[in-house]
């Protein structure tokens, strides 16, 4: 009587990279199919370049959320924050003349997404409640407000964040690539050279252990959330000005894309682990499959089910390795 054999601890390796990658490497062979399928269009220069603005511009709200992550939250009202930034912005852009305007609009749709993340984190915070709760309620909120403020108007507005920095073979480069990747530097220094980055790791690994060894629970959670706001806010600015105009759908879905993109790069709903550069992949690998189906044609009802494929499978992956690791 022969037995089967183990498989060994190289293929078993292997095994478990491929699995912990799955998500990504099914992007890839979308990527390279559709690649085929359009006779090397997909990943000719000008859409390349699309897709790192596309990128640029969605990478800082996924930074926002990862955040959020990382406490094992999330937060569902950043989408319409990104609408309510825009209409602000595109108020001011259009009241105020001359080159002040942009700054002004910045920092006035920054300090709105701080004070709802503010709302959001203190909420959860001293109250204890439900980050999906609270930020589903603040969701409903920011909208009702931007219906009952805006009228539902559509607004034009334009800055020098869309402006040509440069072009490479004719295909330009806008200014807002480069604040863009200035963010994500600052971000990368908040998580891993502050002591707020560390304490965010443990109120997020272990609340109770965290708060035993001395850290401030309650303001790292409203901080992680304040900070979320903010880039919320700058997002909604640089949407608007991408975009060309302020209007009722401007943010619609967008935390849903923010949420698949940090999952896929690896930003656990356990919580406590997460990277950046990651977040950066993972917001690449989410635009490449918005981008590969608009050139399959595929579009409509089919498009939000296959992005609702990609968060259930993304959290599917995950849970798989926490509970490998536990």
């Amino acid at each position: 009587m022969t037995t089967a054999k183990k498989p060994s601890v190289s293929t078993t390796r292997v095994l478990e990279w491929v699995l912990d990658h799955a998500m990504i490497l099914i992007i890839i062979l979308l990527g390279i199919y559709t690649a085929i399928r359009t006779n090397g269009g997909f990943v000719k220069l000008p859409n390349i370049i699309n897709l790192l603005k596309l990128t640029a511009a969605r990478l800082p709200m996924a930074l926002g959320v990862a955040g959020c992550i990382v406490l094992a939250g999330t937060d569902l009202s950043g989408g319409r924050m990104v609408g309510l930034a825009g209409f602000i912005a595109a108020i001011i852009i259009g009241a105020i003349s001359g080159e002040a305007a942009p700054i002004i609009a910045i920092l006035a749709v920054m300090a709105a997404g701080i004070a709802i993340g503010f709302i959001n984190g203190f909420c959860m915070g001293k109250f204890k409640l439900h980050p999906f709760i609270v930020t589903l309620a603040t969701q409903l909120m920011i909208y009702g407000l931007y219906l009952t403020v805006s009228n539902s108007k559509q607004i034009a507005v334009s800055s020098f964040a869309n402006q040509p920095m440069f072009y490479i073979s004719g295909q330009p480069v806008p200014w807002y690539v480069l604040l863009a990747i200035i963010i994500t530097v600052v971000m990368w220094f908040v998580w891993n050279k502050t002591t707020f980055g560390k304490n965010m790791f443990a109120v997020g690994s272990n609340e109770e252990a965290a708060r035993v060894s001395g850290v401030n629970v309650l303001f790292t959670i409203i901080f992680v959330f304040m900070l979320a706001g903010a880039l919320y806010g700058y997002t909604g600015f640089i949407e608007a000005c991408r975009i060309g105009n302020s209007s009722a759908t401007l943010g619609l879905s967008y935390e849903n894309d923010a949420i698949s993109a940090v999952v896929i790069g690896g930003v656990s709903f356990v919580g406590g682990t997460g990277k950046i550069s990651g977040v950066i992949l993972g917001v690449f690998m989410m635009q490449l499959i918005m981008t590969a189906m608009t050139f399959l044609g595929i579009s409509g009802g089919v498009a939000y089910i296959i992005k609702g494929a990609v968060i259930l499978v993304a959290c599917i992956l995950d849970m798989r390795k926490y509970m490998t690791k536990k």
